[in-house]
């Protein structure tokens, strides 16, 4: 246990927003310097532009060679243009990315980034239940990858326990990477606004396509062709004769362009579009390649990129200048030049050369990347909870123990914490009971949420925690549904049943997580009989497979369950009061059974008519 993060709970410390609000104005006043530049250069372009007319006119046809100087003096300024405007776009998303992480320190970031609803599967047992994916859920609250190999990573640690020893791993590392808030800066800064990565499956699919290449041959007699033809029309350009042999040269150039036509067409239409994902992956190896590591995880990453025998950044850099010369063609003052040299044909089979001899690779270094790109979500997320301690994980269980847990997304200003033991030396099941809107299903999903953050890799929001890797189960926000034909009752029950069959899982092979079962006002959709019968077959049959969990109910006569399951059970409750026409909660976990009850108060609260006879 990291007691030195523990000693505060949920605050976090001014200094963090401080930095960020320095660094921010700092960015700023980049962004400032970059667009007045970025003006001056654009009225030099011009400039350069009309200049180059004016020779022209002065000149005449005796002119055409001194354009060579406004040319190149317009294709310098080009270039630092670009620059610029690249440099300002960089410190434009810095400015993004401290904007984002000042929202998150105000609590006011739902519904400012990534949802990670494509990763949202209505089977799932507790993504929906626990907010794990949505607006304003767990993954948009740690989600800074610029990419979807990355986004995809995060999801999966959140969406499946890890064992002990990954775990263990991405502790380390995310401890490592906790202080290098310049490395979270970099990585976020490439790319644009919006996602930079769209489809890494047709990348990957791509990648691994085995291209056309053809032979050796080809691949210098067309630079050849084009030199020719080249030297022939500068010639006659600075002569004003032309060669005798530049008109079969010319057919012969756009006999060759014709005929590997569809092939250009077919690799600009498959890679073209992802010119900027390329760039992305570029500067992100790039920035992995070079930031020094310490821990396993973090060295067995960038060893693994050292070892493939060629450097990924530079072998993709490569890739995104073929990728940016062959869209160069759809410039309308270069498309002569492109086609004088045969630009669009050697670029693609260029292309394809590249895909022949690194395509296999491109996978896994995705991979790589996404992987460091969600230990550097969840470093962010540890260096903006710094008082969030990382839990102990232990291979011995089933055990889920904590001081002090409290909500990971309720603001730790309103966040009440509680303490909670589960494990097989004491309580497996906690059964609790309270009325109405007194916090039996926010504790759940207190409960449930930490367990995923830990089993993630990050801290969590609590005084201390111990916890054995766990399959969690829940049915907090089960719903019927019409286009399938099902009652909530029938949706819950077949909830139940995968919990049941996770658990056997367990019960079969010791080495596969216990579940931890979460099951809010459990089989409230049909009679108080049937209802205490199943729920107590239901939650015996779970202990008995190896489960721990918790049981929430406002129905007292389910509370007698515990008195049948014996020591594996116990009463827990919430209180309210109401005074003064209004509820009173103070969230505060107690033992025994809830005492109050608040239904008739608050429908009386609202103007019903009701009475106690």
């Amino acid at each position: 246990m990291d007691d030195a993060r523990a000693d505060q709970g949920g605050d976090r410390p001014d200094g963090v927003a401080e930095t960020y609000r320095a660094r921010r104005a700092a960015r700023v006043a980049v962004v400032d310097i970059h667009e007045r530049r970025h003006a001056r250069l654009a009225w030099w372009r011009i400039g350069v532009v009309v200049s180059g007319v004016a020779l022209l006119i002065w000149l005449g046809r005796p002119g055409l060679p001194w354009l060579v100087v406004p040319g190149l003096a317009f294709a310098i300024l080009a270039i630092v243009h670009a620059f610029v405007l690249n440099a300002r776009d960089r410190a434009a998303r810095a400015v993004a990315f401290y904007d984002r992480g000042l929202r998150r320190l105000d609590d006011t970031w739902p519904g400012t980034g990534e949802t990670g609803e494509r990763f949202r599967s209505e089977h799932h047992p507790y993504a929906d239940d626990l907010d794990i994916l949505g607006a304003g859920s767990l993954f948009e609250l740690l989600s800074s990858p610029r990419t979807a190999a990355g986004e995809a990573t995060l999801a999966g640690w959140l969406l499946a326990p890890a064992q002990p020893e990954a775990i263990r791993d991405r502790q380390q590392a995310v401890r490592e990477l906790m202080p290098k808030l310049d490395l979270r800066e970099g990585l976020f800064v490439f790319g644009p606004d919006v996602r930079a990565v769209v489809d890494t499956d047709a990348l990957v699919q791509w990648a691994l396509t085995t291209p056309r290449v053809p032979p050796a041959w080809v691949r210098y007699a067309l630079p050849g062709l084009a030199a020719v033809s080249t030297l022939l029309m500068a010639w006659w350009i600075w002569s004003g004769e032309p060669p005798p042999w530049l008109g079969v040269l010319l057919i012969a150039q756009a006999a060759v362009g014709w005929w590997f036509r569809a092939g250009v067409i077919d690799v600009s239409k498959q890679v073209e579009r992802r010119a900027q994902e390329l760039g992305v992956l570029r500067d992100l190896l790039a920035l992995v390649e070079a930031e020094p590591a310490t821990t396993p995880r973090l060295q067995a990453l960038t060893a693994e990129l050292r070892a493939t025998g060629s450097v990924p950044s530079v072998e993709i850099a490569r890739l995104v200048r073929l990728v940016n010369v062959l869209a160069s063609r759809q410039n309308q003052f270069f498309v002569p030049i492109a086609a004088l040299l045969l630009l669009g044909t050697q670029t693609a089979l260029a292309i394809d050369r590249w895909r022949a001899r690194c395509g296999p690779r491109v996978p896994r270094w995705m991979e790589i990347a996404g992987e460091y790109e969600a230990l550097a979500a969840l470093s962010g997320y540890a260096a903006e909870h710094p008082a969030d301690p990382f839990p102990d994980v232990t291979a011995d269980g089933p055990v889920f123990e904590a001081d002090g847990l409290s909500h990971p997304l309720i603001p730790s200003a309103r966040a009440i914490p509680n303490d909670i033991r589960l494990d097989a030396g004491g309580p497996r099941v906690l059964l609790v009971s309270g009325s109405n809107m007194s916090g039996k299903s926010t504790w759940l999903r207190t409960v449930g949420i930490n367990a995923v953050l830990a089993q993630a890799g990050a801290p969590v929001r609590a005084r201390q925690m111990r916890l054995s890797p766990l399959d969690v189960g829940a049915t907090l926000r089960i719903q019927d549904s019409l286009q399938a034909g099902q009652s909530r009752f029938f949706a819950e029950i077949t909830r139940l049943s995968l919990i049941v069959s996770m658990a056997r899982r367990h019960g079969d092979d010791p080495r596969a997580p216990a579940v931890l079962f979460l099951l809010d006002e459990v089989l409230a959709g049909t009679n108080s009989h049937d209802r205490r019968i199943g729920a107590e077959a239901i939650v015996r049959g779970l202990v008995e497979l190896g489960a721990i969990g918790l049981v929430t109910t406002h129905d007292l006569a389910l509370t007698d369950v515990v008195t049948h399951l014996g020591p594996v059970a116990a009463n827990v409750h919430f209180e309210d009061r109401f005074e003064g026409g209004r509820l009173h909660f103070d969230y505060r976990l107690r033992a025994g059974v809830v005492q109050t009850s608040n239904a008739l108060a608050l429908m009386r609260s609202v103007g019903l008519d009701v009475s106690d006879d």
